[in-house]
């Protein structure tokens, strides 16, 4: 082999070898899930013939991205390139709840927005997220403002849960954990709520049927 050849060799080598080491890792992506408190808790609900509808859902800009975003000071955060959202993170909230609350209610259908259905739900759940706060290592905090809707809009019922999670471990699978027990925390006070609205409709009366007209 000539000397050139050798070279080039060499060359060769060495940019594979370059390249190597300025690739990315590859990207991790996350769920959220179930909490076990929630999922232990429904397993002895009878079924509710009502149905649900989870969303739209709110969220701060600085969020709604596919990163995980997390807070690495009291005035910054950063966006984490290599750790992401397996779906956009409005859908995993609306997912997520869903899943929640189909478990605290027993619900035959509990569905998100906007997946569409054979008629209008009972009750609607709208998610206005104030704060999705994720601090690795510490604590994962969600503040929610939730409005739930009677059908054709014939009762409401609002509030604002905030819920801090620690977080069991300094992983990003510990920090989306503590996040979903959050959320189990926001969908528990849900599910009272509906079921405070299920009791409230099943006791209003019905509007008393007209009394037929008597012809002259």
């Amino acid at each position: 082999m000539t000397r050139a050849c050798v070279g080039l060799a060499v060359l060769s080598f060495l940019a594979g070898v370059l390249t190597g080491c300025g690739s990315s890792p590859p990207a991790r992506f996350y769920v959220l899930s179930v909490a076990p408190s929630v999922a232990t808790e429904g397993t002895e609900q009878a079924l509710a013939d009502y149905s649900v509808t989870v969303g739209p859902v709110s969220l701060p800009d600085a969020v709604d991205r596919p990163q995980l975003v997390v807070r690495v000071g009291a005035n910054q955060v950063a966006l984490l390139e290599e750790h992401r959202w397996a779906e956009p993170l409005k859908s995993e909230i609306s997912r997520v709840v869903a899943e929640n609350l189909a478990q605290l209610l027993g619900a035959k259908q509990v569905v998100t927005y906007p997946q569409n259905t054979s008629r209008d739900p009972d009750y609607r759940v709208l998610l206005d997220i104030q704060r999705f706060d994720s601090a690795v290592g510490q604590s994962a905090q969600v503040d929610a403002v939730w409005t739930v809707r009677g059908a054709a809009g014939s009762t409401l019922k609002t509030g604002r849960t905030a819920a801090r999670e620690a977080t069991a471990g300094d992983s990003y699978d510990a920090l989306v954990a503590a996040h979903s027990r959050a959320l189990a925390t926001v969908s528990a006070k849900i599910a009272e709520a509906i079921h405070s609205m299920t009791s409230t409709d099943a006791k209003t009366p019905l509007p008393a049927a007209a009394a037929p007209a008597i012809a002259h």
